[in-house]
């Protein structure tokens, strides 16, 4: 039977809902390389360059692609959320409120992460196809291909309209700069934005942008602090629920 949803929140995943970067599973495998792929993450979410460069620059620093051995063995060792993720997640599913990751991370890592349920199964990603692997049936049932930030908001566009979901049924979540052409979609187009762990590159862009954060969630970066991770892991985010079933009771429900 099809899920009638009655909601999307479309949210990213590095930083936003996990501590770990897009590109930490390649630095796992490559330590070589790791300082390098940190640096290409810092230049796109910060809107200094394109994701499709970011992505050029990181197939010549792979010596060679990641097999799903290589992405398991990095999952056992460090795969991390935020305290509260996968609860938040199955809440979300629970009442009819469609999940969808909206990354810059790999396909290939989420289809992994969900083979080896680490998460509870959401119905959609939207993720970069640098990395990707077979399909298999615990991939996502919807799947978008992810090339440049600005894709974030048409992959969850075209998801809001295949479910038949109005922009005030719409909340998304981000925490840098990268999310800014997503913020920009959802401002344009009357859906909520969460600031999560909000960093300094996400607020200039709205700023600039005029865009208004609706709600910030954890911690606040955006005055340039240092990062903190302990006082992020003690943030749960399944106090989220909440607030999002709030903000969609401020208009009508369409069931």
């Amino acid at each position: 039977m099809t899920t009638a949803y009655r909601a999307i929140v479309s949210s990213d995943w590095s930083e936003c809902l996990s501590p770990s970067g897009p590109f930490d599973c390649l630095g796992f495998s490559y330590p070589e390389i790791e300082a390098d792929l940190t640096a290409v993450f810092r230049q796109y979410t910060g809107n200094r360059i394109s994701l499709g460069d970011a992505a050029a620059k990181i197939k010549r620093l792979l010596p060679d692609p990641l097999s799903p051995d290589q992405m398991d063995a990095y999952l056992d060792a460090s795969f991390a959320t935020y305290t509260g993720v996968p609860d938040l997640i199955q809440w979300c599913l629970d009442n009819r409120i469609l999940f969808m990751i909206n990354s810059t991370g790999m396909i290939g890592y989420f289809q992994r992460v969900f083979a080896k349920k680490l998460l509870p199964p959401v119905p959609a990603l939207s993720a970069n196809p640098l990395l990707r692997y077979p399909e298999i049936s615990s991939d996502p049932g919807r799947l978008y291909e992810l090339f440049e930030t600005t894709d974030k908001g048409r992959n969850t566009a075209a998801l809001a309209k295949s479910n038949g979901i109005p922009a005030d049924k719409i909340i998304l979540m981000g925490d840098s700069g990268g999310d800014g052409p997503h913020f920009e979609w959802g401002a344009e187009s009357g859906a909520f934005l969460i600031g999560s762990m909000t960093k300094a590159s996400l607020d200039s862009y709205c700023r600039e942008k005029n865009i208004v954060i609706n709600l910030r969630f954890g911690l606040d970066y955006s005055k340039g602090e240092r990062k903190d991770l302990q006082k992020e892991m003690a943030i749960n985010y399944k106090n989220l629920a909440i607030r999002i079933e709030e903000i969609l009771q401020r208009a009508p429900i369409r069931d």
